[in-house]
């Protein structure tokens, strides 16, 4: 169209720069949080797993042998790939009710030293990851 004119713009050299300024920031806790929780979650299946395999351990072992120490052994096998698992950060107890072995796995999350943080700001991690997972035992 012969008639149409684009007017020039005014002058907005550093705007885009200001307005990235603004929202990098939220942008990076963002990405740090969801980096931050991610690894947690995985950390968090890792204890979920360590404790079904000390229960599968503890019922399949022989009814004279130290089912403590066999369950113990299961989740220093599992968590030793993933953690220290000989720290004192992890913490393994064991019932047996009714023939049923159920089998307590706790890291202290909070007190590792080693965790990823969300930038230092300590929002919403938990200080304990716990995982309860019961078998029944041999007689």
């Amino acid at each position: 169209m012969p008639g149409l004119r684009c007017r020039p713009r005014p002058a907005e050299s550093g705007a885009a720069a200001v307005e990235f300024a603004l929202v990098a920031p939220l942008l990076m806790l963002l990405v740090c949080g969801i980096i931050s929780y991610g690894f947690m979650l995985s950390f968090r299946q890792s204890v979920s797993q360590a404790a079904a395999e000390a229960a599968r351990a503890a019922a399949v072992a022989p009814a004279t042998a130290d089912r403590s120490a066999v369950a113990y052994a299961a989740v220093k096998d599992v968590m030793g790939k993933t953690c220290n698992a000989a720290g004192s950060y992890l913490h393994c107890s064991m019932a047996v009710t009714s023939g049923v072995i159920a089998v307590t796995v706790t890291y202290d999350y909070g007190a590792d030293p080693h965790q990823l943080e969300l930038l230092g700001t300590g929002i919403a991690m938990p200080d304990t990851l716990q995982y309860t997972a019961s078998a029944k035992g041999n007689s």
